[in-house]
């Protein structure tokens, strides 16, 4: 794998997640997320672990977290990948 050129943490807030129904809310805050992400770290090739997944969707469909904290790392080639940030 390439070498790192930039590694971040960044704490995402969904705020605006609430505005989608209910049963839409976990999917659209993953859309959000990666929208996040794509400005951010002015990429558009971005792959985002599981672990950030299982953390949505850990309450279900209609209860995703408020902010989420994600640790970024941007390599040479363009890529970004996102992990969930141990507290």
């Amino acid at each position: 794998m390439a070498d790192i050129l930039k590694e971040q943490i960044y704490i995402i807030p969904l705020r605006e997640v609430k505005r989608a129904p209910r049963w839409k809310r976990s999917p659209r805050a993953m859309k959000v997320i990666r929208a996040y992400l794509t400005k951010h770290m002015k990429s558009e090739d971005i792959k985002i672990d599981s672990s950030i997944n299982e953390k949505i969707w850990e309450r279900g469909c209609e209860k995703p977290p408020r902010k989420i904290r994600v640790r970024a790392m941007k390599f040479e080639d363009g890529q970004v990948q996102a992990e969930l940030a141990e507290e």
